[in-house]
């Protein structure tokens, strides 16, 4: 059981994951239309949301420690399938969103839009599975 003082943070860093998916996702409508400004603002929004569930989550992680999965059968090997690849890819994403932001800010476009490739579909992975881990662990398989 979470503590209830913690207990709001497992839904603010699934929903801090979502509103980067959805920048995200603008935002690359938004270069595809070639609105760069639009653009910019919304890969820096979805580094601040991602940089304020890296906090949130670390915090909740100092404070609650691990969060047992309870689901059984079919469930478990599915779960950490998702779990173990969204881990592996969100540590893989932090110097990949580091370096493609970087080019991007420095107007080095053409260098940005190579690793932006990469990226962008990894970082789009980690925020949509950060929201999967949320409801499988939260609201699937509660606790109780």
């Amino acid at each position: 059981m979470i503590a209830e003082q913690y207990a709001y943070f497992p839904a603010l860093n699934a929903s801090l994951n979502g509103t980067s998916a959805v920048l995200l996702l603008t935002g690359r409508v938004l270069i595809a239309k070639g609105r760069m400004a639009a653009h910019r603002f919304c890969m820096i929004a979805a580094v601040a949301a991602s940089l304020v569930f890296l906090g949130c989550y670390l915090y909740f992680h100092s404070k609650v420690g691990n969060i047992r999965f309870l689901g059984e059968g079919w469930s478990r090997p599915v779960y950490f399938s998702i779990l173990i690849s969204h881990t592996l890819l969100a540590v893989a994403i932090v110097p990949l969103a580091v370096i493609t932001l970087s080019r991007g800010l420095r107007a080095r476009y053409d260098k940005h839009r190579a690793i932006a490739r990469w990226t962008w579909p990894l970082w789009m992975y980690v925020s949509i599975t950060g929201v999967i881990v949320y409801f499988m662990l939260y609201q699937w398989f509660p606790h109780s």
